[in-house]
Order: structure tokens, then sequence, then C-alpha cells
């Protein structure tokens, strides 16, 4: 019983970690990567469609993106997606191939990054410390019910305070490193 509960909370926990990579790898550093155009939509025929499944994104090299559409009819309306996106970017056609150069990143906007990756880190800390409290009160409940005793409860808590801690210092890595990544001139 006790297991399961914690087993459940790890598995709830690494989502959480999973999430925040996810979500860490939409901020964009200087360096070009095809995952930085993953939110943007198209508009292909009428339906809202992600960039990949209508055009080719590649890596050009460290400071350009590529993106070929499968269509050539496609090119006008995947460069206005990615001119009217949120990412400041100037896509540059030329025939059926459109080129993204990504602009270096100043000073004060890498500072911006840096503050908004910390609110991303600290959002997956939470959501950590809310599953610990629910694995937390499952225990509550079960000593509550006379299932378990005072001191299997005493000791689940501990373990489940290991594994929250373990995901903790996971969440912090994956912070710093993506601080170096944008901390990188």
């Amino acid at each position: 019983m006790i297991d399961e509960i914690i087993k459940d909370a790890e598995v709830r926990m690494g989502k959480s970690v999973e999430s925040l990579k996810t979500e860490l790898t939409k901020i964009r550093t200087g360096r070009a990567h095809p995952s930085l155009l993953d939110q943007i939509q198209v508009d292909y025929y009428g339906a809202a469609t992600p960039i990949k499944q209508v055009a080719n994104v590649a890596v050009e090299d460290s400071r350009t993106l590529s993106v070929t559409p499968w269509e050539k009819d496609m090119v006008q309306k995947v460069e206005k997606a990615i001119m009217s996106s949120d990412l400041g970017l100037n896509p540059a056609t030329a025939g059926t191939v459109i080129r993204i150069p990504m602009p270096p990143l100043t000073e004060e906007r890498r500072r911006d990054l840096v503050k908004v990756v910390k609110q991303e880190a600290e959002g997956a800390r939470v959501a950590v410390r809310n599953i610990r409290r629910d694995a937390n009160s499952d225990f509550k409940e079960l000593l509550k019910e006379k299932e378990i005793s005072e001191d299997e409860e005493r000791k689940a808590e501990e373990n489940i305070q290991k594994v929250t801690d373990s995901y903790i210092a996971k969440i912090d890595q994956v912070l710093a490193d993506k601080e170096a990544e944008l901390m990188e001139v």
C-alpha cells in the first residue's frame, strides 16, 4: 500500500521534471534548434497545423534554421506563420527554402530569459511538493483507518521526503544547465 503511493508519486514527479524540460526547450538560446519552431501553427487548407507536419525543419549551422515546405504553395504561409510568431525571427525565403537566422541575444535579454527559466523551475518544484503533500495526506488517511501504524507512517513520510529531495535536485540541475546555456556567449 505504502509502496504503491510512493511509486505513484515518483511517476508523477518524473512527469513534472519532463514537463519542465519540454517547457525549457521552447525558451530560445542563441543557438539554432528545430524545436524552437514546434509551437508555430501554419494555416494548412483552413486547419491550424504544426509546422513540422507541413515542412522539413533542419539546422543549417549553429545560427541558422532552414525550413523546406513539402508543397511549393505553402512557402508563403509558413513564412507568414514564422513572422507572426512571438519568437522575433525574420525568415528569408530563397525559392522553396526558408532560412531563419538566429539573432544574437543581448545581455539584457539573456537575464530576462534566465528569470523566465527560474520561474518555470519554481513551478516544477511546487508541483513536486504538491505531489509530496498528496502522498503524505494518503499516509495520514491510511493511519486514520488503522491500516498502518504510526511508525510505518513516519517511515513512509521520510521515504517520500527523500524521493522529493532527489526530484528537486534533478530540477535544480536542469535549471543550472539551461542557465549556463543561456548565459553562454
